[in-house]
């Protein structure tokens, strides 16, 4: 069965449920994340087919890349694609069981992805070893806001010179009006791809405790105190966003 046959249809909030329980990357989860992922995340894929191509550009010869929260993979495999034509080790990394199960199938169905390897780890406690890119991709808002800005200090120390970390995150806006408006201009987009209002109002109670979201501002003062002199956004659509951090 391809991985494509595998993919179902996102329903787990579908039906009006008694307690909804915060959200984790189970079995259930795993099962329909590509659907979910880009029904629910304006600019998905235009942000994953520009990590592939900053890959491209910033993926150094002899050095390991790495992708942080990997999920399914789609990350790792727009490097492998992007960067193919660099020796690179490639290391995708996740801390839910059903995640690297699944995304190991998936990787090992493709021939340009033989550099790549997928681990089981938190990446709280995982060593990047010279890394020329390392990238967290709507995985640093499922970090306790306590140990963001040590995990982004340590990535830093691990980025060889000359290398770069990407982050992308869903934000929050300083100005409440402001917030309030893409709020709904996103709910808008899911009922566009199909999601009911009960959909959204549980998914979103599902998340509100695990999910904890950043500004923008803050993101940069991060990646500063963390040392690097230059960061950018380079992505956003609403209230999703990515952006590049380079280490001198």
């Amino acid at each position: 069965m391809s991985e494509k046959d595998k993919t179902k249809t996102d329903n787990i909030y579908a039906n009006q449920l008694d307690k909804v329980e915060s959200f984790s990357f189970n079995q259930r989860v795993v099962d329909v994340f590509p659907d979910m992922i880009t029904r629910s995340v304006p600019g998905y894929n235009e942000i994953i087919n520009g990590i592939a191509e900053l890959s491209s550009m910033f993926a150094k010869s002899d050095t390991n890349v790495y992708d942080l929260g990997c999920s399914l993979g789609a990350v790792t495999l727009a490097i492998a694609k992007g960067a193919s034509e660099t020796p690179i080790n490639i290391i995708g990394v996740d801390n839910s069981n059903a995640m690297v199960k699944r995304c190991r199938d998936k990787v090992s169905a493709y021939s340009y992805a033989r550099n790549v390897e997928i681990v089981e780890g938190d990446i709280n406690h995982f060593e990047c070893k010279n890394a020329s890119l390392i990238v967290l991709n709507f995985t640093l808002q499922f970090i306790e806001p306590e140990k963001r800005q040590s995990l982004i200090n340590r990535l830093y120390q691990e980025l060889v010179p000359g290398g770069v970390l990407i982050v992308s995150e869903k934000l929050k806006h300083e100005d409440d009006r402001v917030n309030d408006a893409i709020i709904k201009m996103h709910h808008n987009f899911k009922r566009k791809n199909g999601y009911s209002d009960l959909e959204i109002a549980q998914k979103r109670t599902s998340l509100e405790k695990v999910m904890l979201l950043d500004t923008q501002q803050m993101h940069h003062q991060r990646f500063h105190r963390a040392g690097f002199s230059s960061s950018s956004l380079w992505f956003q659509q609403l209230n999703f966003a990515s952006f590049m951090a380079i280490k001198d």
